[in-house]
């Protein structure tokens, strides 16, 4: 899927339980990504990432948070 790390921004759709919350995609790679969003407090410590508009969906843990962003691994 990503063979290497892009770092152009892209948009995100978080998705978690009944709930859903943009993000920028400030980088992705195989492995991991850093997202930027509004409220990174109030984003759970797993979730689904979809990139828009290709509708890629992978499922992500947090790695760590500062301010509004979040960096989370792929799985």
């Amino acid at each position: 899927m990503y063979k290497k790390n892009c770092r152009s921004l892209r948009l995100g759709l978080i998705s978690f339980g009944r709930s859903q919350r943009d993000c920028t995609i400030r980088s992705i790679s195989q492995f991991g990504a850093a997202l930027d969003v509004r409220e990174a407090q109030n984003i759970p410590e797993e979730f689904a990432l979809t990139v828009l508009p290709d509708g890629d969906r992978r499922r992500c843990a947090v790695v760590w948070r500062k301010d509004k962003r979040i960096a989370v691994a792929l799985y």
